[in-house]
């Protein structure tokens, strides 16, 4: 406290023993006191307002100017029992209770932060979090604002040459750059320049018919192929087509179509079983059908529950792989030559090739040991080609080499029967350590054993072994039991049964969502086809559909529990974590993709294309492509008045819907109640195609 409050105080009684000041020393005093007093004034003059108080209150006691004497009596005039000691008092009670009330509400502080839940602090995140994507999405509407018109417009269509038009495979080109040995199939992206312009439609395209009706029957102006090519089609599965004026139809009723059920019946035999409805039985479930033809096969055995996903070169007519996926079932582009398949190690129970034109005893035996990557311990490959049986001895030296390299591969020959015959590969393996020491091929090291390669060169090394998940299909649950993996299965990718299930049911509950909201928006808000009456909703409203970023495969599960005769093609993008082994050994068919370039496929091949999240994983990467690059992709795949649900962050939805204005995309936002921070986005593909000059 300052010196002045104590000086000049009336009413106090002097005790009689104190020192008594004389008038000089006392007038010395004065003078030397009111000298401080000035000083100390001036110079608080100069000090803040706000200091004030907090000098008043907190400053020190003097005991060396006010306290004890040398006399041992006190010099403060403030006695016990005056009303000035009653104001000291209380004002020390004051400065007290101000010092226990900051201590208290210090105290109460840092207990507050130490005992914020888990949730209280994901709710802090939760904001910070919104925060940001509020201030990304701004920054996209200025960037979009500030695009020149040019930038914005919408998109041309691309000339009449590129309705059949799949990037990545230039045939002629290859073959003009001395590319040969079935290297000219290869697919090669990146080395021609990007079409920026959306792919129409043949001039009479029609909307496919309906499943199951469509599987049986086509429309021909759909397809690029024509009638000579459907007259000269050679294996057994193409030759079960009658052409018409406008159908191509795979007639059930027909003798070609018996044929491919004793086929089938054949193989099944030939494995040990009565029929082929038990090949679910003997674990089979997934087939990888190569060099399809048009996919008879595979429709035939989808009565009794397999899934078949045909594989074949690319054609730029009469394709294998265009007309399987009009029929609506699984196909897509892919070629045994120089590189493997996107699949990972373990992938199918069966591997079929029936004339597919595979020459398996070439390339000193690359081609096989890519077939037993792709095979599952256990499974079975079906070969069916006038090699297996021929009389002439170079065909027969052929034979023979393809015979002895499966023995190497541990692959036991079950049956041979005229020109089929049946292998299976084993499920134990002690089979490799137990061969001759100079049979090839070896086994490949745990470097080289990649579990999902993308296009990696053929590996001349038996791959797969390294994998926890060498498990033979007959110790795997039956399907459809093998939807649903166990506990030690669901280990190996380091998931627990209760986050699998929640996951699952997350997913069951947005398609019922996704049909709610697509059964009035397609059968009574789109616009009618010239002459056509809206169609009654019928069990099924989709076929053939694209899953771009598959996570789990579970948006595939619940469509299948909820009774969709649907298919799905689930990707697993290369810029995520690689669930793909999961899904296929859940009993789907998947690939993994790189969605900077172009998906394997032919244009109008999927009715529903689905992206929950594709778009935030994209764009959270340094990525060499845009979203309208993405997006131009999308429409590609999509057959005209096909449907995309984006399902992503709102920012992200914001600024897609932006896009969609350059794909003449009809496009509607809408908000999901069990997630605020999320929304759908679903578009429709407009039905444009070029017109008749």
């Amino acid at each position: 406290m300052s010196r002045p409050l104590y000086r000049g105080v009336s009413g106090i009684r002097i005790p009689e023993n104190t020192y008594d000041y004389t008038l000089d020393s006392d007038s010395q005093y004065k003078d030397k006191t009111d000298k401080e007093d000035f000083d100390r004034r001036g110079s608080s003059n100069h000090s803040s307002p706000l200091l004030k108080p907090l000098r008043l209150l907190f400053s020190p006691s003097s005991n060396s100017k006010y306290g004890i004497t040398e006399n041992g009596f006190s010099s403060d005039p403030f006695l016990v029992g005056t009303p000035r000691n009653w104001h000291q008092l209380v004002l020390f009670l004051l400065k007290f209770s101000i010092v226990f009330i900051i201590i208290l509400a210090l105290a109460g502080s840092f207990w507050w932060t130490i005992s914020i839940s888990t949730s209280s602090r994901g709710h802090i995140y939760h904001g910070y979090r919104r925060l940001q994507e509020k201030l990304m999405s701004d920054l996209i509407d200025i960037g979009e604002i500030s695009y020149s018109p040019s930038r914005m417009k919408v998109l041309d269509f691309c000339s009449q040459e590129f309705e059949n038009y799949v990037p990545c495979f230039n045939v002629s080109d290859r073959l003009a750059l001395g590319y040969s040995d079935g290297n000219e199939f290869d697919r090669q992206c990146g080395h021609e320049p990007r079409q920026d312009c959306l792919v129409l439609s043949p001039m009479n395209y029609k909307i496919p018919l309906r499943w199951p009706t469509g599987k049986d029957v086509i429309w021909i102006a759909n397809v690029k192929i024509s009638a000579q090519e459907v007259l000269s089609s050679g294996s057994l599965t193409k030759r079960m087509m009658m052409l018409d004026e406008e159908q191509i139809s795979f007639r059930s009723a027909s003798l070609m179509f018996d044929g491919v059920e004793d086929y089938s019946h054949q193989i099944a035999e030939m494995i040990g079983l009565r029929n082929e409805s038990n090949f679910i039985q003997a674990g089979v479930r997934t087939i990888l059908d190569i060099g399809c033809g048009y996919g008879s096969v595979g429709a035939h055995l989808f009565n009794s529950q397999l899934l078949t996903m045909c594989i074949a070169n690319y054609e730029p007519s009469g394709s294998q792989v265009q007309l399987t996926l009009e029929r609506g079932l699984p196909a897509m582009i892919a070629s045994f030559s120089s590189k493997q398949l996107p699949f990972p190690s373990l992938s199918f129970d069966m591997l079929h090739c029936a004339w597919c034109g595979i020459d398996w005893d070439q390339k000193d035996g690359l081609l096989l040991i890519e077939a037993d990557r792709l095979l599952k311990p256990g499974g079975y490959f079906v070969w069916t080609s006038p090699l297996t049986n021929a009389r002439n001895k170079d065909i027969q030296k052929r034979w023979k080499f393809v015979h002895e390299y499966t023995e190497n591969l541990c692959w036991q020959m079950l049956s041979q029967q005229d020109e089929t015959v049946v292998w299976k590969k084993t499920s134990k393996k002690n089979c490799y350590s137990k061969r001759k020491s100079a049979s090839p091929p070896s086994l490949c090291g745990g470097g080289y054993d990649v579990e999902s390669p993308y296009y990696r060169e053929l590996q001349s090394c038996i791959g797969g072994t390294h994998s926890s998940r060498w498990i033979s299909i007959e110790e795997r649950a039956t399907w459809p039991s093998r939807d649903i993996l166990r506990k030690d299965e669901l280990a190996i990718y380091g998931l627990q049964s209760d986050e699998f299930a929640e996951d699952f049911e997350s997913w069951r509950t947005a398609v019922r969502n996704y049909w709610s909201l697509l059964s009035p928006l397609i059968f009574s808000d789109h616009p009618k086809r010239p002459g056509d009456e809206d169609p009654q909703p019928p069990y099924n409203m989709l076929r053939n559909v694209l899953d771009m970023n598959a996570h789990l495969g579970n948006f595939n599960s619940a469509l299948l529990q909820a009774g969709k005769s649907v298919w799905v093609m689930n990707v697993v993008p290369t810029s995520g974590p690689n669930y793909l082994p999961l899904i296929q050994d859940r009993g789907y068919v998947g690939v993994l993709h790189d969605w900077c370039e172009a998906f394997p496929t032919y244009p109008r091949t999927y009715d529903l294309v689905h992206a929950a999240g594709l778009l935030s994983l994209e764009t959270s990467q340094h990525r060499r492509c845009t979203v309208l690059d993405l997006f131009n992709e999308i429409d590609r795949l999509l057959r005209p008045e096909g449907w995309i649900i984006f399902h992503d962050t709102v920012p992200i939805i914001e600024s897609a819907r932006a896009q969609t204005a350059r794909l003449n995309w009809d496009a509607r936002v809408i908000e999901i109640e069990s997630d605020s921070d999320k929304r759908l986005l679903i578009c429709q593909k407009p039905f444009f195609k070029k017109q008749a000059k």
